[in-house]
């Protein structure tokens, strides 16, 4: 049988002009498309640059202490605390800021027959917010006739922002303390070059005297003098504190009057090139 030969058939498919055309120009239209955005990008930089955002953070306000509030309840307790038996009056005039119309005079104070009452200092020692815009303070005075008293004082923030007493002041106890907790277990510095740097740079210090102390700091040191000058005694004992940065000093130390003081010192120390440095003793001046 003869084998059937094989025939090569063709296919002619028409398609439209537009579409052969776009298919043809579509890659350079893109590349005109996205020089034209390059374009205009740049001249928008050019004509409006971008700016930073600035991002800005305000500690809440109930986060915020009322230094005003404050300074008005020690101004009160310490008028309300000094009185004269030779002149009452005085203590109603030295309150009649405080007291509206109908207010009882002096607050309800009224001072003895005879004696006088003095306030050596007053300050705040404790704060609450019974309401938002209502503060109540515990002062603590220090008066000449009593001694140290505790006198609670309520202070509001008017509509208008004015401030104003709440209510009558009270005495109360002073805010609860305790005895100091007994150090934990330290580890105590062996090394002489180091304990002999650290008596050295106290002794300096302690005296106020800079360019000795200047050779055992080192150069990123910020070191204020105390500005009262005083006298190195004995270094009591000398440990690391627990990251091995730095080491608490006891030195015992006595003033120009013959006052004797037990002080502790934490010194941030570093050993560079064979000899140790002190990069800060006991606070930052510059924080």
């Amino acid at each position: 049988m003869a084998r059937a030969r094989s025939r090569t058939g063709v296919v002619v498919t028409t398609r439209p002009m537009w579409r052969i055309r776009l298919t043809r120009e579509l890659p350079r239209h893109l590349l005109q498309a996205l020089a034209t955005m390059g374009l205009l990008a740049s001249a928008r930089f050019t004509i409006a640059p971008p700016r930073p955002v600035i991002e800005r953070y305000s500690t809440p306000s109930a986060l915020l202490a009322d230094r005003a509030a404050e300074g008005f309840a020690v101004l009160f307790a310490r008028r309300y605390l000094t009185w004269s038996a030779s002149d009452p009056e005085a203590h109603d005039r030295a309150l009649a800021p405080y007291l509206g119309a109908g207010a009882e005079a002096g607050d309800g104070m009224q001072p003895p027959a005879s004696g006088s009452q003095n306030v050596q200092w007053a300050e705040v020692v404790q704060a609450r917010e019974p309401e938002p815009a209502e503060h109540v303070y515990t002062v603590a005075a220090q008066t000449d006739a009593s001694g140290l008293v505790y006198l609670t004082v309520s202070v509001v923030r008017e509509a208008d922002g004015a401030l104003a007493l709440a209510g009558y002041p009270a005495f109360v106890g002073a805010p609860s303390s305790t005895v100091a907790a007994a150090p934990e277990e330290a580890r105590e510095v062996r090394q002489p070059a180091l304990e002999t740097v650290v008596e050295r740079a106290l002794r300096n210090y302690l005296s106020g005297s800079p360019s000795e102390l200047d050779a055992d700091l080192a150069s990123e040191a910020r070191v204020s003098l105390p500005p009262i000058a005083l006298t190195l005694q004995a270094l009591r004992s000398l440990d690391w504190s627990p990251d091995r940065r730095s080491v608490v000093a006891v030195v015992q130390a006595q003033d120009e009057h013959g006052a004797q003081y037990t002080l502790a010192y934490e010194l941030d120390v570093a050993e560079s090139a064979g000899r140790w440095e002190i990069s800060a003793i006991q606070m930052d001046p510059t924080t």
